[in-house]
């Protein structure tokens, strides 16, 4: 099995969804690849939740150094993939390499980690029958995208179906990263 692990991300990523997968992948011996639409330094951000408003506030954070362009990516070398949240989904969902390192994961079975709004990157998939009947959760704003896809929205803040585990938003980041280093480290089943 691949010793490395891909991590989907770009501009505008919500700084704790990189960094700590990032980190925690490392610390369980694998080697994390930041992958965004071009190799370049990234700009990060801090999403934090304010009481009294509807939203999440946001401002600039870590910078980020992408080691490969999803154009160079080949998803073979790779025991699972990570995409975090945070405003990056939005736009690297419309590369035109996402859809293919996407169905590899999906299609071999490999672990599959999105926090957030990752869900909005399966957006780029021509096909959605990868999640219809499945159950996933993201952060609330973007239940309608999970929904679009076919799946079942989950209320909890994490979700594991299968392969596929989904998070709410950072503040459950330590169950998130358990639950697919679990499956990163466990066999795939016929």
């Amino acid at each position: 099995m691949s010793k490395k692990i891909l991590i989907l991300t770009g501009d505008a990523a919500e700084v704790l969804e990189v960094y700590y997968p990032y980190f925690r992948i490392q610390e369980e011996g694998y080697e994390p690849v930041i992958a965004a639409p071009s190799k370049k330094t990234l700009h990060t951000v801090a999403h934090d939740f304010v009481e009294g408003w509807e939203t999440y506030t946001e401002k600039p954070a870590h910078l980020l150094p992408a080691h490969i362009a999803f154009a160079d990516v080949e998803p073979s070398e790779y025991a699972g993939v990570v995409i975090p949240g945070g405003r990056a989904p939005e736009y690297i969902r419309s590369n035109e390499h996402l859809p293919r390192i996407l169905r590899h994961f999906l299609e071999e079975d490999k672990p599959v980690g999105a926090i957030c709004h990752a869900v909005q990157v399966f957006a780029a998939l021509q096909d959605a029958s990868y999640f219809e009947g499945r159950t996933m959760t993201a952060y609330n704003a973007c239940r309608l995208d999970v929904e679009r896809l076919g799946a079942q929205y989950a209320e909890g803040t994490l979700h594991v179906d299968g392969r596929l585990v989904t998070g709410h938003a950072w503040p459950d980041l330590p169950g998130f990263m358990r639950e697919f280093l679990r499956l990163v480290k466990s066999p795939v089943t016929a």
